[in-house]
């Protein structure tokens, strides 16, 4: 089948695009609103593209109605956030904080989660997290039913059972991020395994 992505409607584009890429890691995004109260909202339009600048990028949708959801309307305000990578211990709490509350509910205390602060911008995170990055706005790319949040990295929390003993490569047994497939699908990394590409010479002599 072929699909034609300058005719086919919006939602058509996102049914396939959201079904075939995949896994996409999930980031818990929590930002501080006007009243201080935390806001936290799942998000799986998310991933990283530079490590010189740190850069992470979120892609934002406004709700049904034409409304910014409260992240968009505090990453506005504020220029900060700051995304919690999702493992299974997280898993429900993180579809708790995507519910619908009222904009001045604090979904991480309605999650039961406990909040820590971050170092170096005014938000919290959960305390109980693998690992959460804190995030400076870099540039905002507005569209018209989205907003691409460019954030630079700035500082990370990493629970030290993530990592190795010398403190510098994840611990794969203790680290284990889920991702979203599709819909209510979801996929953990509990089944890791080592790949190694052969020598380019090796390659070459097998097509002569």
């Amino acid at each position: 089948m072929e699909f034609d992505f300058e005719v086919l409607e919006p939602q058509d584009r996102y049914r396939l695009l959201t079904n075939f890429i995949g896994p996409r890691p999930i980031a818990l995004v929590t930002t501080r609103s006007a009243t201080g109260r935390s806001n936290a909202a799942p998000m799986s339009f998310f991933n990283v593209f530079s490590h010189d600048p740190a850069i992470v990028v979120l892609g934002i949708q406004p709700r049904l109605n034409g409304e910014q959801k409260d992240t968009m309307v505090n990453v506005r305000r504020t220029g900060e956030f700051a995304i919690t990578m999702v493992d299974m211990a997280l898993s429900q709490q993180m579809l708790v904080c995507g519910l619908g509350f009222d904009s001045e509910v604090d979904e991480l205390e309605m999650a039961g989660l406990k909040s820590a602060s971050c170092c170096k911008i005014d938000v919290a995170y959960p305390s109980e997290a693998p690992c959460t990055f804190e995030c400076r706005v870099e540039r905002l790319i507005d569209y018209p039913r989205r907003t691409l949040v460019l954030g630079e990295v700035v500082h990370m929390h990493v629970r030290r059972d993530c990592l190795d003993t010398n403190g510098r490569y994840v611990d794969a047994e203790h680290y284990q991020p889920i991702a979203r497939l599709h819909a209510d699908n979801y996929i953990a990394s509990d089944r890791q395994f080592v790949l190694k590409a052969p020598p380019i010479a090796e390659v070459v002599q097998a097509r002569k």
